[in-house]
């Protein structure tokens, strides 16, 4: 424990794995006088070989426990790595920062209880050894942020509106933050709000499901839709936005959370059927599921947040910022509130989450809890993490 400034990295992959980010942040004081500045960013890629694993293993195919044990070790190296490459690229010396906080790696997340050997059961794995990144780095790490949650009822997500809570909270604008990654999530935070007030949940797909789209249209050539090119020289085919505004999931109400379980293989199979029905092309259907980010995320406003709450600023973060369709759709659909990219209010659109869990390290490092149970659906508050300490001497 200290009252010093601390400072810490925030590692983050997301469910779209396709790469980790690494946020370089130093904190001091305690919420509501917590002092946290973004120093430097950047990202990493994982080794395409792994990451093809890692998202056949988190739709959920075979892997037997002994290879699921050495992914959760060799992504606990490959996340030292990251750390220790930043540290160089940030010309920090690993001595000089004081603690890690690591996202891991989702391969599996069932917020809602379901029936498991006569009990209802609600679980989630993120991998990525913590002990391997503190022997590695020599810099004590927590990791394995959501499981804490889960154990007092909570869905284990989302984790990041504490933070939004902690940036964005206005005296007069309520604002919600929305963070367009493979998944899209949102945080409302009303004016003036206490943290009782805060809520979130996931709203739908973003990334994950363009992605995957376009890489499977472009034959792996494409990650993803650069400035939305590719959606953009597509038609529009209502009938076929309607057929996907009809998914199931946009109706549950919150708190909710979703992830690959979902929005994964079989989900992108039954788009695929859908766009042979309306003999859509490559480009019309990319172009349908970037419409569709947009227009899952204007329904979730609608049908949970604008009748409660007044809303004056959109703030998006995530890899889906830069995308200048889903932007254009948010705006066009939301007249009345302002949507900005989250850079314009200190914290660049890709360095967000890995910023959070950096933020999240630093209470668990207090002993102070950091989920909100108004956003998660916890019975109370939750110390988040697992420490693992660095090698002494």
């Amino acid at each position: 424990m200290t009252s010093k400034p601390l400072l810490v990295l925030g590692l983050m992959s997301g469910t779209s794995a396709d790469g980790i980010d690494v946020a370089l942040a130093r904190f001091s004081g305690a919420s509501p006088q917590l002092n946290a500045k973004l120093l430097r960013h950047t990202s990493f890629n994982f080794p395409p070989a792994l990451r093809k694993e890692i998202l056949r293993v988190a739709e959920q195919q075979p892997i037997s426990a002994g290879e699921l044990s050495q992914m959760n070790f060799r992504l606990g190296h490959i996340y030292a790595d990251a750390a220790l490459a930043a540290c160089k690229k940030f010309k920090v010396a690993p001595s000089r920062i004081n603690l890690i906080g690591n996202h891991g790696q989702t391969i599996f997340h069932q917020g809602q209880p379901v029936s498991y050997f006569g009990r209802s059961t609600a679980s989630t794995l993120q991998i990525g050894e913590g002990s391997a990144i503190a022997a590695r780095t020599g810099i004590t790490t927590v990791s394995d942020f959501r499981p804490a949650d889960m154990a007092l009822g909570g869905q284990g997500a989302p984790l990041v509106p504490y933070v939004d809570y902690l940036l964005y909270r206005h005296p007069k604008l309520g604002r919600v933050s929305l963070n367009l990654g493979g998944i899209a999530n949102i945080t409302v935070i009303p004016a003036n709000a206490k943290p009782s007030q805060v809520f979130a949940f996931d709203t739908g797909p973003a990334n994950m499901l363009i992605d995957a789209l376009v890489q499977r249209f472009t034959h792996g050539r494409q990650r993803f839709d650069k400035d939305a090119r590719l959606a953009q020289s597509g038609r529009a085919i209502p009938a076929l936005l309607n057929e996907l505004m009809k998914d199931a999931y946009l109706k549950l109400a919150p708190p909710k959370s979703t992830g690959r379980e979902y929005y994964g293989r079989t989900y992108v199979q039954k788009v695929l059927a859908l766009g042979r029905r309306h003999h859509a092309k490559p480009a019309d259907l990319i172009r349908a599921a970037t419409i569709f980010t947009a227009l899952s995320v204007v329904d979730a406003l609608h049908r949970f947040v604008l009748s409660k709450d007044k809303i004056h600023q959109l703030i998006v973060s995530g890899g889906g910022a830069r995308n200048p369709l889903i932007l254009a759709q948010l705006s066009a659909a939301l007249p009345y509130i302002e949507v900005a990219p989250s850079s314009h209010l200190g914290v660049p659109e890709d360095a967000k989450e890995a910023f959070a869990f950096a933020l999240l390290a630093y209470e668990t490092f207090h002993q102070r809890p950091a989920n909100l149970p108004s956003a998660t659906g916890a019975r109370g508050p939750a110390i988040l993490g697992k420490i693992s300490y660095a090698p002494p001497g």
